[in-house]
């Protein structure tokens, strides 16, 4: 891939969850390629289409072992790409050492380049040191993870073998990968991500390795200048937003979302029936569906997720709902195939961090996924007023 801009490239991304499969391939849709999200991958090869192939690969909820082989198998079926890409989480959480090695082993690639920052939330890296808002990851809220505790924000300690640069250095990227080394670039904003990616005569040689911000800048070296945006869906009469995530940030959100006048919500338990019957008595035009707000353990949280799930496919085959904000991963996973889905057209980037689809079987109802540590306390607001309000009217009033 020499220019970057042929509109037929193929672009394929390796997610360790739904999120990071969304808001990997977002960039890309609102460059101009066209982008599906699956939510599982394929058994074999696909054909190599033109756009974004986003996969959720699910190893975010897999032993070590387990999340390397399959990301390694996906980097094989995907290695025909013009571009590949595998997400890492911006905190740095999950298998990330292991699945990158497999990955890049799968791959066929000369060389890994791996820059998780994502600048537009707060996520940055100096000296290869990974920071949000400030703090190391190992001291943020981030380390008490119930799932996967950041232990180390240092990507040289993570990746022992790696080339660390900063913004600076640039330059040196082509000989690095012409050595077939494992680069860890540090950047704290855009540009230096941009820099990063401008430095690489041919992107086919790397395997790129980052969360959204590190995808948005090769969207912008990739954008094939003729591609349609895709038309914003009609306007929700009931949007539901079902909250899976007890990430302190979205739990703010939520709190901010329910305190409007016209929102009414349910906190769902282990037998989803009652929490049915509860929602079908409310009347507000945006329902809320939540679970508890502490923290779980794995395993209570995916009774739960699928509990949440139960209720939403309740409510959409009644159509007492005609839209889904979600937040979390796994929820959305949870939820989406709960409806029979299992891949969506993805339409575009609202927020940084969230992106809409389309599911491609019944009841095709618009979703919303947003990751859970995403966001200021007003996003679920937006999100709702950005679902409820008219294509052709700004001025539509906030939920």
């Amino acid at each position: 891939m020499r220019s970057g801009r042929d509109a037929r490239q193929s672009i394929g991304i390796l997610a360790d969850d739904l999120t990071s499969a969304g808001d990997g391939a977002a960039p890309f849709r609102r460059t101009g390629h066209e982008a599906r999200v699956l939510l599982s991958a394929p058994a074999t090869a696909l054909p190599q289409a033109p756009g974004v192939t986003a996969v959720d690969l699910g190893t975010r909820l897999l032993d070590e072992a387990a999340a390397a082989t399959r990301a390694g198998r996906a980097a094989r079926l995907f290695a025909g790409s013009t571009l590949l890409f595998k997400t890492v989480d911006s905190t740095l959480r999950g298998h990330v050492a292991a699945e990158v090695r497999a990955a890049w082993a799968g791959s066929r690639r000369r060389a890994v380049v791996i820059a998780p920052a994502f600048p537009a939330e707060g996520r940055v890296t100096r000296q290869a040191v990974q920071y949000v808002w400030g703090v190391p990851v190992h001291e943020s809220g981030f380390a008490r993870d119930p799932v996967h505790p950041v232990r180390c924000s240092d990507l040289t300690a993570v990746f022992p073998d790696a080339v660390p640069i900063g913004p600076g250095r640039a330059a040196e990227l082509p000989v690095l990968i012409g050595r077939r080394a494992l680069i860890v670039c540090s950047a704290a904003t855009d540009d230096d991500l941009d820099r990063v990616v401008a430095a690489v005569p041919h992107l086919d040689d790397v395997l790129w390795v980052g969360s959204p911000g590190l995808a948005a800048a090769l969207a912008r070296r990739c954008a094939p200048g003729d591609g349609a945006v895709a038309a914003a869906p009609a306007p929700a009469r009931r949007p539901l937003v079902v909250v899976g995530s007890a990430n302190p940030s979205t739990r703010r959100q939520l709190a901010v979302l329910r305190a409007q006048a016209d929102v009414q919500g349910v906190t769902v338990g282990d037998d989803p029936a009652p929490t049915v019957k509860a929602l079908r008595s409310l009347t507000s035009p945006v329902l809320t569906l939540q679970t508890p707000d502490e923290r779980r353990s794995p395993r209570t949280a995916r009774a739960f997720a699928r509990s949440l799930a139960a209720v939403v496919r309740e409510l959409a085959e009644e159509r007492l709902v005609d839209a889904l904000v979600v937040t979390g991963g796994e929820t959305a996973t949870t939820v989406l195939q709960a409806l029979g889905v299992d891949r969506m057209d993805l339409l575009d980037e609202p927020e940084p961090g969230v992106a809409r689809g389309t599911p491609l079987v019944p009841p095709s109802l618009p979703v919303l996924i947003k990751a859970g540590g995403f966001g200021d306390d007003e996003l679920l607001l937006r999100l709702c007023h950005l679902v409820r309000r008219s294509a052709d009217r700004t001025d539509a009033p906030r939920p």
